[in-house]
Order: structure tokens, then sequence, then C-alpha cells
């Protein structure tokens, strides 16, 4: 039987959910060309389309806000948040950026130009966007573990490093411009790396010397399944993993908030160059503001520096895992099996491609079945499959994605266990019609990132 972790806080204020008829969520998605990131969130029930900046900050936070400091330059949130880097990654300098995105165009290009490649575990979507910015092209290797949905593997989100360093003899040294290790890896399920394997895939990039960057968005929840499930990491703190994951890598990137449980902000993180950390103030400057505010509020500088403590928190992380397993387990006693197990960190992802086996990859299943559960229960998921990959920039051709995902991301410190109830409930009775569902076609998009924009139809 699914057992619900008890939150490890309370509640003190609540934001009303407002209620909406299943006829009435199918005139409001066909209004919005089928695009669920088109919707106004009032009109949402649950909202699982992500985990970033959609957590609940806690009373240490907003009393940090209240009391930041807003000087244009140098502010004591600044200050604060270096120490706070310093402390928990062991890395020299810390510049903040307004989010993840922004950590990505500032220091990618760095590293990548026209005739590059980047290789990763897996680039997720704003990641894979700016590799080709920059002129480059993005490399998979991932495990190949992670395809098997149904089996237990304690890291699915791992580099398969074979492939890997065959791919670098492939491309030549000189072409790849950096290796980048995504923790944990989103796109493939929320599923954790291993810290053997960010060991070995450093020691490779090391051994021709490419740069070893570490996309730290849930960096975290990372730290808390090595110290669960890899020997020899049982009686090791949060930290003292965190410390040793990043040791690794040269750099880091990260989008604030997720593990940070902010509502805005980001992070680029240098370990000990000061080459590369006065190119990155260079590109800072002129893109997101002076180096002491990164695109951020004074008080915002603050709340990210007391969350990133607050995130690595035992007793939150394992609250955290566990709402995910507990829908995991909830969505197997009512008869649906076919998602990415074990459930990853920070949400459930439905294979898409095993639940609507009639719709084809070029029909977009994530994108129908996300549809299918904003209309029969008001829960906004989202597609993380072709839809989301979108066209070959060389050819033009719909690339099918290696996984057919429906992501339904947790927000952290949100919902509780009646909102996964409903979800789990939702989720089954998709499923029990789920011969009635089509395929959509694209009826416009743009050239990059089309899935947050583009107008979809459903066919007939």
């Amino acid at each position: 039987m699914a057992q619900y972790i008890m939150e490890p806080f309370k509640i003190k204020m609540v934001e009303p959910i407002q209620q909406t008829t299943r006829e009435e969520r199918a005139e409001k998605i066909k209004a919005v060309h089928y695009n669920l990131f088109g919707l106004h969130s009032e009109d949402i029930l649950i909202d699982l389309q992500t985990d970033s900046g959609t957590g609940a900050m806690s009373q240490f936070q907003w009393a940090g806000l209240i009391t930041g400091d807003e000087a244009y330059s140098g502010s004591r949130g600044y200050f604060q948040l270096v120490d706070a880097v310093k402390d928990i990654f062991g890395y020299m300098y810390a510049q903040p950026v307004h989010q993840g995105r922004a950590a990505e165009k500032v220091l990618l290009p760095i590293f990548l130009k026209q005739g590059k490649v980047s290789i990763s575990n897996m680039h997720f979507d704003t990641t894979k966007a700016h590799v080709e910015i920059a002129g480059a092209r993005a490399l998979d290797c991932v495990c190949a573990d992670a395809l098997d949905m149904s089996e237990y593997k304690p890291f699915k989100g791992n580099m398969d490093v074979g492939k890997h360093e065959q791919l670098i003899k492939e491309q030549t040294p000189e072409k790849v411009g950096t290796i980048i290790m995504t923790i944990t890896n989103n796109a493939a399920g929320g599923q954790p790396v291993s810290m053997k394997n960010i060991r070995e895939s450093s020691a490779v990039a090391k051994k021709y010397g490419i740069p070893f960057i570490i996309d730290a968005a849930r960096f975290a929840e990372n730290a808390f399944f090595i110290k669960e499930r890899e020997e020899g990491y049982k009686d090791k703190s949060i930290t003292e993993i965190v410390r040793e994951m990043f040791s690794y890598a040269e750099a880091f990137t990260m989008s604030a908030k997720k593990d940070a449980i902010v509502n805005m902000g980001g992070l680029i993180g240098i370990k000990d160059n000061t080459e590369l950390y006065e190119a990155v103030r260079a590109s800072t400057i002129p893109s997101e503001g002076f180096v002491t505010y990164g695109g951020l509020a004074g008080r915002d500088l603050a709340g990210l520096a007391i969350g990133l403590y607050e995130g690595i928190d035992y007793s939150f992380l394992k609250y955290r895992t566990g709402q995910v397993k507990y829908l995991g387990d909830k969505l197997k006693e009512l008869g649906v099996s076919a998602f990415q197990y074990p459930t990853g960190g920070h949400g459930l992802f439905l294979d898409a491609k095993q639940l609507l086996p009639h719709i084809p990859y070029y029909e977009f299943p994530a994108e129908a079945l996300s549809v299918a559960l904003y209309i029969e229960g008001g829960i906004r998921a989202g597609d993380l499959g072709s839809l989301m990959m979108g066209n070959d920039p060389d050819t033009g051709k719909q690339i099918e994605a290696q996984f057919e995902f429906c992501r339904m991301a947790i927000p952290r410190r949100v919902y509780t266990q009646a909102h996964f109830d409903h979800i789990a409930e939702t989720v089954a009775l998709v499923m029990k019609n789920a011969k009635q569902y089509k395929g959509y076609r694209i009826t416009w998009e743009p050239k990059i990132l089309r899935h947050f924009t583009c107008h979809l139809e459903p066919l007939s």
C-alpha cells in the first residue's frame, strides 16, 4: 500500500484553487491552440507543468526578502550567496543570474562556437537550445538502463562512459567544447547520477583536456539518492556528498528555481579558475546587470542564499522524494505502471509511447496525454517527448525523442496527499479511455524552443 510521508512543516498561508468543469477546460485548451503553456494559471486545478520557480518559500526565506539590501552594487545578499556557494559546493566564485537559462547563455558560448559539439548524459531543452544558438551541436549518451522503464536500476541518469569516450574520439577532442553532466537527469525521468559515474565521466573529460561542467538544477536531490543508494555514502552528510560531486567539475550552471526553492534566480559557480570567472563577469554585465546582482533584486539574492541550505536538508529531501514515490505507488495500485521506475526526484514521468501506442511520435503522444489530463482532471503536465525535441537543425526533419514522457513535475512544499490522490485517479481515468485520444499536428511553430509557443490541433 502506498505510504505518504508527513510534511516536515506546517502550513500558514493558502492559495485558493478555482474549480472548473470538464466542459470549461475543453474550451479553454482549444482557445490556446492545445498548448498548455497558453493556459491561465487560475484555470488549472493542480499545476505540474514544472517544479521550476513554483515552490513555496519558508518563513526564513520571506524574512530574508523583507530585510533584503537593494544596493545596486555590493549588496549584502550577494556576499551571503558567495559565502553559501563556498560553504556548500567548495567553489571560490559565484555569479548570480536571473535564472538557469541565463547561466547557460553566459557560460556556454565561452566553450562553444560554430563547428563544436557538447556531450552530455542528456541535455535539457534550454541547454540544447543554447548549445545550438552558439552554433554547436548537442550529443546525448545516457546509459542503457534508462531505456528500460519498468526495471529498477538505482542510477538511470548515468552517462554511458564508454560511448562518451567513443564520441570524443569520433568528433576529435579539439571539436568537443564541453562535457555537461546533468544532475539529476531530467530528460531521462528525473533519474540520479551516481558518484562513481560523475567521477569516471570527469576522468574521461580530463584525459582529453575538455572542460567538465555540471548542470546543477537538482543537485540536492541527486545527492540524496547517492546517500540512499550508493555504497559508501550512507553515513555521509548531504553537504559532504555535494562537495565531492562538484569537486570533479570545473564549473556549474544552476536554475536555482528548483533545489534552492526560490521563485526566480540562477547561478554560475566556478571552482578556482580566475580567468574563466573574469570571462563570465565580462559577459554578465551587458546581459544580466552588474556582477553583484546579476539580474536579481537584492531580496532575491538573500532568499536564494537561504534556500540553498534549506534545499540540502535531509528531512526535506526525504519528504520531497517521498511524495513522488507515493504517487508512483498509488498509480501502480490503480493499475498504471507505464512510467520511469524507480520514480525520480522531482516528478513522475509517464511513458506516453506505451500508454498511447496508437499515436506515433510525429503526432506527439506525450502532448496528447498531457491535454487529456488537463481536460479530465484540471491537471497541467508537460510534453518531454518529440514535441519538445523539435526539428533537426541541419535537416529540418522532426526528431524522434528517445523518450515520449508526459512529465508531472512536483512543486516543492505545495501539494498534499489529497492532491496526489486526485492526480493518480485522473491518470487512471485517462488510461481507461486511452483509445479515444488522438494525436496532434502543428499548425504554427517558432524556430527555437517551439514547445513553449507553438499552435497545435487534434487529428480527426
